[in-house]
């Protein structure tokens, strides 16, 4: 797919910072947020473009009653909305960053948004999988789609990624578990392998453990897309912040995975790696030395032998090799013993 082709090629995992609701209406926040993911080398930042009056009524019950100046969801959309001028200086920010800038629509009216400014892929939040009149709006812009799978059940899914596929566009699967913070026992990496089994595209993780412990068990497992959650700091305000990792997490994240698949994309020979390392080798292992002055004449005993670094001489596993040899000339303490101190 498109946006995550270089990744996939080279076999490296595409790795989304997630914002969502932790900027709290706070422009000067959120473009606080694209500096903060660039810096933790991220690949992409996400937001959640929402539009109260396109995606709300007045009557949306709290999912958990949070805010301390919002008397309803509906109002708390409202102070989240962004207006369009807003959203374009967001986008040209994460493009300065070289970030990917993405965000998911739930309204018509936010993809109308969000594909004016030529967003370069669609995520598709859990709730909206069977919102196929916004869906099909997406699907005329051919771009790659990431869908978020948390609420969906298999048959859901299988209709929602049929259709996309017959489409031909470019698809991602991501396993998510709507749950904040999702406990490890939820995480279900085995359901991200059984999506790559069963829909044969990019696979992923959308993560909202609040740990960084899922992501790098996925990059073990080659997982191609990692959607985590990101807070500036634990402190902050909001509802998503329970379900984020803060900047420092995420820059250990990031290393973490670049390392895994570092690993993980460089197999190595034994063979080769300690045929490479024969001279290190002979400043840990040991030889066969004299223990003490020993006569020309003598015939070699275990009492004769001591077993010290560094290993250039005879190796100490030829010990019972010596034995009842007989020295052809005298030796001192701390001899390495070599073929020719013995009578052939």
């Amino acid at each position: 797919m498109n946006i995550l082709d270089k990744y996939i090629s080279s076999r490296k995992c595409f790795i989304i910072a997630e914002v969502a609701q932790s900027h709290d209406g706070s422009l000067g926040m959120a473009h606080a947020f694209i500096d903060a993911a660039a810096k933790a080398g991220a690949d992409a930042i996400k937001f959640q473009t929402h539009i109260a009056e396109a995606e709300s009524t007045p009557a949306e019950p709290w999912r958990v009653k949070f805010s301390y100046q919002d008397e309803t969801r509906f109002e708390y959309w409202k102070r989240m909305e962004f207006t369009e001028l807003q959203w374009i200086g967001l986008k040209n920010h994460a493009d300065e960053k070289g970030l990917i800038f993405l965000s998911s629509p739930f309204s018509n009216e936010a993809v109308e948004i969000l594909e004016r400014l030529n967003i370069a892929a669609w995520k598709i939040a859990s709730g909206e999988i069977s919102n196929y009149p916004m869906l099909e709006e997406i699907f005329k812009t051919k771009k790659p789609v990431l869908i978020s799978s948390g609420m969906s059940q298999i048959p859901e899914l299988d209709e929602l990624v049929e259709k996309i596929k017959n489409k031909n566009i470019p698809l991602a699967v991501l396993q998510c578990t709507t749950s904040y913070p999702t406990p490890p026992e939820k995480v279900g990496l085995n359901v991200m392998l059984e999506f790559r089994e069963r829909y044969k595209c990019p696979v992923g993780l959308s993560d909202h453990s609040g740990s960084i412990f899922p992501g790098l068990a996925g990059a073990t497992l080659g997982m191609d897309v990692l959607e985590v959650h990101l807070a500036l700091s634990k402190d902050m305000f909001g509802p998503d912040v329970i379900a984020s990792i803060d900047t420092n997490e995420l820059g250990t994240l990031v290393t973490g995975i670049r390392f895994i698949e570092k690993m993980i994309t460089n197999p190595v020979s034994k063979n080769e790696m300690a045929g490479n390392m024969v001279p290190l080798r002979n400043l840990f292992t040991k030889s066969i030395v004299a223990a003490s002055d020993i006569e020309q004449g003598t015939e070699i005993a275990m009492e004769h032998m001591a077993f010290k670094k560094p290993g250039t001489g005879i190796p100490a596993s030829g010990y019972l090799g010596l034995i009842g040899k007989i020295l052809n000339k005298k030796v001192l303490y701390n001899h390495f013993f070599s073929e020719e101190d013995f009578a052939a």
